[in-house]
């Protein structure tokens, strides 16, 4: 399996970016609530998931029906905590890996 792609995050509460990662093309929608630090996948310009709550070394999308040949997964570089915006881009990365290990 190939070196998993980071995704670059911004440490701000909301925020959406694009990345292209196995030849698709993502936006990824991220916010923090009171109850955790939420994502929306959308995968060339079509939503394919919408309000998935992040968590440490846990894939994002787990199904290979939403397009994507891979997989997104938020690090914790310092321990095995849930990601939250203030560490996005420096102690919580995020992932993506390609390849049927990761879906």
């Amino acid at each position: 399996m190939a070196t998993p792609q980071v995704i670059p995050l911004s440490a701000i509460a909301a925020q959406s970016v694009n990345a292209v990662v196995s030849r698709q093309v993502l936006r990824l929608d991220v916010r923090q609530r009171s109850t955790g630090l939420f994502i929306d996948v959308w995968c060339n310009g079509t939503q394919v998931l919408c309000g998935v709550l992040c968590r440490d070394r846990t894939w994002i999308v787990r199904d290979g029906y939403f397009g994507l040949p891979g997989d997104l997964a938020f690090l914790d570089l310092e321990g095995t905590s849930d990601p939250s915006y203030d560490g996005l881009g420096t102690r919580y990365v995020l992932t993506y890996a390609e390849g049927q290990d990761a879906a």
